[in-house]
């Protein structure tokens, strides 16, 4: 019997193989590999969230009048321009997902690896503790990076309420945040920053705290199927985060839009200004308008 040898490697074949096992590709994939799943998302659900924002801002300032529906706002849209205006700011929303969701899986997969080690060390294993201080820590870290391309996405987005004559008319993220920056200030690119944070806080901490419990319960009061359950309890854990965290981001929708007027003021000197005047003028509900739409764009990230 012939003894057989297996062919050498060839040096692009061991040069790809060493790069791809390279300590610092296997660091930063992570971090690519979530920004990339981020960016495809929203290339799905950019129209959902140009009607989610338009309607937190309609009726600004009336607690009565005209209460419009998502598919009101869809056709309002459609109307006044083309199909295509659902997908206005897509480049702003692109730009916050390659920044936010790339570094908020980044920081969670980094503190997650950090915290076995440590717990390793010690003995222990990893609950629900652990795994909610790294949510949190890393969603409020990526919110925060990522709240420049999170205001340019809401000022493309309620750029077509205003009237024409005072459109900014950006032509991209790029053109709206060097404007932005120009006339306002760098620091305005942090408007609403706060909530935003606190916003993503809120978001994982309803996604990972009832995901687990959800599943949990579920697999001991029920005989699905391992998909039924999984499925089912990531509903669950997107309505409760979107319960939670709906409030924030109609505050931060509000923040990021709003602009100086003729006397050098903004509507809003702050989170608690915000939530006070929107809970007197407008009613403490008003918060949760149009909570279905937001569902419908959260729920498949949980």
């Amino acid at each position: 019997m012939s003894n057989q040898t297996s062919p050498a490697q060839s040096p692009i074949t061991a040069s790809k193989y060493s790069i791809l096992h390279h300590p610092f590709t296997r660091g930063a994939l992570p971090f690519i590999n979530g920004g990339l799943a981020g960016m495809a998302a929203t290339t799905c659900i950019q129209p959902i969230d140009m009607v989610k924002v338009r309607l937190q801002l309609a009726g600004e300032g009336a607690k009565t009048g005209s209460r419009p529906s998502p598919a009101q706002i869809t056709r309002e849209i459609i109307a006044n321009g083309k199909v295509l205006d659902l997908y206005t700011g897509i480049s702003a929303g692109l730009l916050r997902q390659a920044v936010y969701t790339t570094a908020r899986l980044g920081f969670f997969d980094t503190f997650m690896n950090t915290l076995k080690a440590r717990a390793q060390v010690q003995g222990k294993g990893i609950g629900f503790k652990e795994r909610a201080v790294a949510g949190l820590s890393a969603g409020g870290l990526a919110a925060m990076v990522g709240n420049p391309a999170d205001l340019a996405l809401i000022r493309m987005q309620s750029d077509g309420l205003k009237p024409l004559a005072q459109r900014a008319n950006y032509t991209s993220v790029v053109d709206a945040l060097t404007r932005i920056a120009k006339s306002e200030g760098i620091y305005a690119l942090w408007a609403g920053a706060f909530p935003t944070v606190v916003r993503a806080m809120a978001l994982n901490f309803g996604q990972l705290a009832f995901f687990s419990e959800a599943k949990t319960q579920l697999k001991v009061r029920t005989h699905w199927s391992p998909q039924t359950q999984t499925l089912t309890a990531s509903a669950i854990a997107g309505f409760f985060a979107s319960f939670f965290s709906l409030p924030f981001d109609f505050v931060k929708t509000r923040l990021q839009k709003q602009t100086k007027g003729a006397d050098g003021k903004v509507p809003y000197s702050s989170m608690v200004d915000c939530f006070r005047k929107v809970a007197k003028d407008e009613g403490l509900l008003r918060f949760y308008r149009g909570f279905g739409t937001y569902y419908v764009r959260i729920a498949p990230h949980a």
